[in-house]
C-alpha cells in the first residue's frame, strides 16, 4: 500500500521539481526517435535525400494537395512530374548537370519548387538569392558560389550582365514562347512550351550518385556581421537536421501550413517548405505577407500553421479588430523574433493558439526551441540538447568587442541569469560548414582555445540570457548588423554605397530603437566633402537604386566630423544612444519619407513617429 501510495505522489512530487515536466517528457521523446531516424539516414546506402524523402510522399499519397497557391493547386504528383519537365528542359536547353549550381532569383511561387527538386534530381546545388538585391550586391551573391546558371527575373540582371558573360555565366529567363524573339543580348529565355514538351517520367538516380550527406545541397545568402551578403553552405545533413524543426514543434502530415516568407530564406525554405515535405503536408504559399489578407486566407485554405517573424504578428495585432479574428483553424505559430508584449497581444486577440518561439542562424550549427511557450523565451535548455550540441554563454567586453579571458587566457562562462556571447563547439558531429569560397568570413566566426589549448568554437554574435529554468532569451546582436523588418542589414555594405553618393565623404551607419517596432531602423551619421551641401535627392535615388527597402537608412545626421577610437574604429554606441531624436543633438537631421524623400526632421516628426503616428 506505501508503494502504491507512492506511485499515485510521484507525479505531484515531479511536477513540483520540474513544473515542466510534461513537456520536457515530451520533448525527450520526440528528439529520442528523431535522432534514431537521422542516423538511420547517416547510415542509408545509398544516401537519402530530402529529395529521396519527397519521392517517397509521392508514392505514399500521390492525389494529396502538396502546394496551393492563389488560384492553382497541385498535388504532391503533379509537383513530381512539373519537376522532372523541368529537369531534362533545363538538362537540354541550359546544359546543366550533376555538381553545377544554379541560382535563383525570383519570387514565391511553385515554379520555385519547381526548379529546386528539378535541380537535386540533376545533382546540382541551388543558390536561393533574394531578388530585392540589385547590382554589386547581386553581381557578388552569385558569383562568390561558383554560379554556372543564373534563372532570374526579367529586367533585374541587365546592369550587371557584361559581367556574367565575362565570366561564363548562362543566364536564363522563364517565360512564353513569343518571348524569345525580345530578350535582351545575353538572356535566354526556356519557354513554357519547351518545359512542356518535355518528358515528366521519372529520370534516373544515377544523375545525382555523387552526392553524399556532407555535399552542399543549398546555399543560403546572410548579411552576418560585416560587408557584402555571405553565401551559407547548407549540406544535405544539415538540410535533414533544420527541416526537423516541424516535427519537434508538433506539426503533424494532416496539417495545412501557411507561408508566405520569402523562400530565398531558411525560415521560409527549410524551416518552411522542406518541413512540410519531411512532414508530408500541405503548403499554402503566398507571394508576400499581406496583414489585410491573413486571416482570410488561413480560414479559406483551413490553415493550421502559419509561420512567423516578430515584425509580422506585430502587424497582425496592430490591423483593425474584426468580429471573426478568433473564427480560424490555426492552432500553431512557428518562428522567431516574436517580443513577449507581442506574444501576449496575439494570444489575446487571437485566441488560443500554440507558439513555438526559434532560435538559430543560417549558418550556425546550434539552435533552440521554446517547446514550453513561455512568453518572451527564444528556447529551452535540455539535457538530450546539450549532450548533441556542446553550447555555453561566455563573458563579453561590448565596448571592446572581444571576450573577457581570464589570467591564463581562456575565455570565462557567465552565471545563470547573467547576459553572455553564445558559443557552440565544432566537432565532427556538429560541424560548422561556413561560406562558399570566403575563407577570411569562415574563420572570423570561430573561436579557439576558448577553454583548452587546440579547442574550435563557433561564434554566434549573438548576446543570450538563461535563467534559473533553463528559459533562454535573447538579449541583443553584436558586431557591424542589425535587424529591420526580419531582414539583416550589414552596415558596411550600407556605408559603402552612401559614400558612393557625390557629396558624402564618410558616412558612420548603425541601428537605432523605435518605440512598437522589433529590431532596429537604419540611420547614418556623414561628413560632407568639403564645400558641399546634402544633396537630398541623389542620396535617394543612390539608395533607392542600390538597397532594398530595408536596408536604406531612415535616418541621416549630418556631422562636421565622425567620432573614431585610437585604432580608427567608428564609434557607434553613443549615436545609437542618442537616436533620432532631434533634441539630443545639436546636428541636421534628416527623415526619410517615402514619397518627398529625405526632408529636414523635426521634433513633432519625432514624437509622431515614437507614438506610431508616422509608420516606418
Amino acid at each position: 500500500e506505501l508503494w502504491t501510495g507512492g506511485l499515485a505522489i510521484l507525479p505531484l512530487f515531479l511536477y513540483l521539481r520540474n513544473p515542466y515536466f510534461t513537456q520536457d517528457l515530451r520533448y525527450t521523446v520526440t528528439c529520442v526517435l528523431l535522432w534514431l531516424r537521422i542516423n538511420r539516414i547517416k547510415r542509408s546506402k545509398p544516401f537519402y535525400s530530402m529529395l529521396d524523402c519527397f519521392l517517397d510522399k509521392v508514392k505514399k499519397h500521390p492525389n494529396k494537395q502538396f502546394i496551393v497557391f492563389e488560384k492553382s493547386s497541385y498535388t504532391y504528383r503533379d509537383v513530381d512530374k512539373q519537376s522532372n519537365k523541368l529537369a531534362r528542359a533545363l538538362s537540354q536547353h541550359a546544359s546543366v548537370k550533376e555538381g553545377d549550381t544554379v541560382a535563383l532569383f525570383m519570387g514565391n511561387e511553385p515554379m520555385y519548387v519547381f526548379i529546386w527538386l528539378a535541380l537535386a534530381k540533376l545533382g546540382c546545388r541551388a543558390a536561393l538569392l533574394n531578388y530585392n538585391i540589385r547590382s554589386k550586391s547581386l553581381l557578388h551573391c552569385f558569383t562568390c558560389c561558383g554560379t554556372n546558371v543564373l534563372l532570374a527575373l526579367r529586367g533585374a540582371v541587365e546592369e550587371v550582365l557584361p559581367t556574367l558573360r565575362e565570366q561564363s555565366v548562362s543566364v536564363f529567363v522563364l517565360g512564353e514562347e513569343e518571348e524569345e524573339k525580345c530578350v535582351t543580348e545575353g538572356v535566354n529565355t526556356l519557354s513554357s512550351s519547351r518545359i512542356q514538351q518535355a518528358s515528366d517520367q521519372p529520370l534516373d538516380p544515377q544523375l545525382r550518385s555523387k552526392v553524399t550527406l556532407k555535399s552542399p545541397a543549398l546555399y543560403i545568402y546572410t548579411s552576418g556581421t560585416t560587408g557584402l551578403p555571405k553565401a551559407a553552405v547548407i549540406t544535405h545533413e544539415k538540410l535533414y537536421m533544420a527541416s526537423s524543426m516541424q516535427a519537434i514543434s508538433g506539426v503533424a502530415s494532416d496539417d495545412v501550413i501557411y507561408i508566405y516568407l520569402p523562400l530565398y530564406h531558411s525560415a521560409g525554405f527549410i524551416m518552411g517548405l522542406t518541413g512540410a515535405i519531411e512532414r508530408g503536408s500541405t503548403v499554402v504559399l503566398r507571394r508576400k505577407f499581406s496583414a489585410s489578407n491573413f486571416w482570410d486566407d488561413c480560414r479559406k485554405h483551413k490553415v493550421t500553421v502559419i509561420q512567423y517573424i516578430g515584425e509580422i504578428m506585430r502587424y497582425l495585432c496592430n490591423s483593425p479588430k474584426k468580429d471573426n479574428d478568433r473564427h480560424h483553424k490555426v492552432r500553431l505559430a512557428l518562428g522567431n523574433g516574436l517580443r513577449a508584449d507581442t506574444w501576449s497581444e496575439f494570444l489575446q486577440r487571437f485566441g488560443d493558439i500554440r507558439v513555438c518561439e526559434c532560435y538559430g542562424a543560417t549558418e550556425g550549427h546550434v539552435g533552440f526551441i521554446n517547446y514550453v511557450g513561455k512568453v518572451g523565451a527564444i528556447g529551452k535548455e535540455h539535457f538530450f540538447h546539450k549532450a548533441n550540441f556542446s553550447y555555453v554563454l561566455i563573458q563579453y567586453d561590448t565596448e571592446r568587442e572581444e571576450p573577457v579571458k581570464d589570467s591564463r587566457g581562456f575565455c570565462i562562462k557567465v552565471p545563470k541569469g547573467e547576459t553572455g556571447l553564445l558559443v557552440a563547439k565544432i566537432t565532427a558531429q556538429a560541424p560548422f560548414s561556413g561560406y562558399a569560397n570566403n575563407q577570411e568570413q569562415t574563420d572570423r566566426k570561430k573561436l579557439r582555445d576558448v577553454f583548452v589549448k587546440g579547442d574550435l568554437y563557433f561564434n554566434s554574435g549573438d548576446l543570450l540570457r538563461i535563467d534559473h529554468e533553463g528559459f533562454v532569451y535573447f538579449m541583443d546582436r553584436i558586431g557591424d548588423t542589425f535587424r529591420w523588418k526580419g531582414e539583416n542589414v550589414a552596415t558596411t555594405e550600407v556605408t559603402e554605397h552612401l559614400i558612393m553618393v557625390e557629396c558624402i565623404e564618410e558616412a558612420n551607419v548603425y541601428g537605432v530603437k523605435v518605440p512598437g517596432h522589433e529590431g532596429r531602423v537604419g540611420m547614418a551619421a556623414i561628413k560632407l566633402k568639403d564645400d558641399m551641401e546634402f544633396d537630398s535627392k541623389a542620396t535617394l535615388e543612390h539608395v533607392k537604386t542600390s538597397l532594398p527597402s530595408y536596408a536604406r537608412p531612415r535616418f541621416i545626421r549630418i556631422q562636421n566630423s565622425l567620432a573614431v577610437t585610437g585604432t580608427f574604429k567608428q564609434i557607434k554606441v553613443k549615436l545609437v544612444e542618442e537616436g533620432f531624436n532631434p533634441s539630443m543633438m545639436q546636428d541636421r537631421l534628416y527623415y526619410l519619407e517615402d514619397s518627398k524623400g529625405y526632408i529636414p526632421m523635426t521634433q513633432e516628426m519625432y514624437h509622431s513617429i515614437s507614438d506610431g503616428k508616422i509608420h516606418l
